[in-house]
């Protein structure tokens, strides 16, 4: 059950989009291209911000198993090239 705050606050949100109005303005095309381009290099940002956050714990993580497991490894018997 949702507490009264939260259905307050939804009520609010749900009533401002319903009553809001159109502004009938003008967007130009350098005000247009400015806009989509910000708005890709934010969604950008926050992708490769995430992936970074997640790559390279990851990536590190794998490294430090791959030095344990070969260090764990007996050494490689020579004994054919000594005579």
């Amino acid at each position: 059950m949702l507490e009264w705050n939260t259905r307050f606050a939804f009520l609010v949100l749900i009533s401002s989009a319903l009553s809001a109005t159109p502004a009938f303005a003008y967007v130009g095309p350098g005000a247009g291209l400015t806009a989509i381009g910000t708005m890709v290099a934010v969604i950008l940002a926050i992708l490769l911000a995430v992936i970074g956050f997640v790559w390279y714990p990851l990536k590190r993580m794998m490294r430090q198993k791959r030095t344990e497991r070969t260090s764990t490894e007996s050494p490689r018997d020579d004994s054919r090239g000594s005579q």
